[in-house]
This record gives C-alpha cells, sequence and structure tokens, in this order.
C-alpha cells in the first residue's frame, strides 16, 4: 500500500512543481492565446509524438476536432500519426525520423501551431519535424521532461521538472487537457 501512495505522492509533486512555477503557468496561457489565434485564422494544431506520447497527441487533437467540455463546432486539429498507410510507408522507404517532418512538409502551413510531445525532449522525428515547423513559418511548443535538444527548439517549452517518464506523460495530458480547455472557452465563449 506505501508503495501506491509513494507513486501517487510523486505525481502530486511534480504537478505542484508547475501548480508553483509562475513561468510556467505563463507560458501555458501564451500557447493557448498563440493557439487560439492559429485556429481563428483558419490554421491548423498538428500533434505528434510516440508511443504513450503518441496515444496524448491523438488524444489531445481529438479533444479540440470533436469536443471538449460542450458541443460547438469542430477546430482543425490533428495528430500526425493517424495515418498508418502513410507512416509505414515513409518509415520503410525513407526513414521513421523523417514520418513527421514529410507530412508537415506536404500539408503544414505558416501560421500553423505543432505541438510535440516527448518525455525525453530527443526524439528525432519530432526534432526533424521542429526543423521543418520553422522553415515554414509554423509556430512550436515542445512538451518535454527537464531535459533535451527539443526545448531550445521550441517556441514554448513546456518541459515538465522531472525525469521520470511515467510522471511527466502525466503532467504532459494535464497541461494537454488545460489547453484544450482554455482554447475551448475563449473561442466559444
Amino acid at each position: 500500500m506505501s508503495n501506491i501512495k509513494d507513486i501517487i505522492s510523486n505525481s502530486i509533486s511534480v504537478k505542484d512543481k508547475i501548480l508553483n512555477n509562475d513561468n510556467f503557468i505563463k507560458t501555458i496561457n501564451e500557447v493557448v492565446n498563440k493557439a487560439v489565434e492559429c485556429l481563428k485564422k483558419d490554421n491548423t494544431i498538428w500533434w505528434c509524438g510516440n508511443g504513450g506520447s503518441a496515444a496524448d497527441a491523438q488524444h489531445l487533437a481529438a479533444e479540440l476536432s470533436g469536443r471538449f467540455y460542450f458541443d460547438r463546432d469542430p477546430l482543425s486539429s490533428e495528430a500526425l500519426h493517424v495515418n498508418t498507410s502513410y507512416l509505414t510507408a515513409v518509415a520503410n522507404d525513407y526513414s521513421y525520423d523523417v514520418i513527421y517532418s514529410r507530412y508537415l512538409k506536404g500539408c503544414g502551413k505558416k501560421g500553423d501551431m505543432l505541438i510535440g510531445i516527448s518525455t525525453s525532449g530527443n526524439s528525432k522525428n519530432i526534432i526533424n519535424a521542429f526543423e521543418v515547423a520553422k522553415n515554414k513559418g509554423i509556430t512550436t511548443v515542445g512538451m518535454t521532461g527537464e531535459i533535451g535538444d527539443m526545448i531550445e527548439l521550441s517556441d514554448y517549452s513546456l518541459n515538465v521538472p522531472s525525469i521520470d517518464t511515467p510522471r511527466i506523460q502525466e503532467s504532459h495530458i494535464m497541461i494537454g487537457h488545460i489547453i484544450c480547455e482554455l482554447i475551448e472557452t475563449k473561442i466559444f465563449k
């Protein structure tokens, strides 16, 4: 039983660090404002990640393109990995490292936003997508842990104060839900 309580306590501790970091909270608010601006101009919010982070990316994209708290019009939001035929063909024919950058190069446009989720902050396929995004005028948001190359490549960095993968992922979904809730509220009041 104490092990379960320790795990819960550790999760709360990481979230408490976020709660008490005014710069982190300010950055979330800046991301929300930029995302609202993006969507109001008929641009798209793209998401990407690997493994559990891919699941989070798809989940959060659906919160915007479907609905979150209330019935409303859909917002343009999509995870870059949902087309498995594309994903497996490009990974096979080129490299797994270019699955996101190649798709973004073809479909992304200036004024879009790319939110990359990586607990390590070093996922090569996301880093490559961030580089394409920079060249195309796409705003980049990096959701990482304490470390990683994505932090420097991000226009907005939401680097969770932890190196423990499950605790980082738990915080990422919380942050993502906050972003989606605030976007929905600001656009549809």
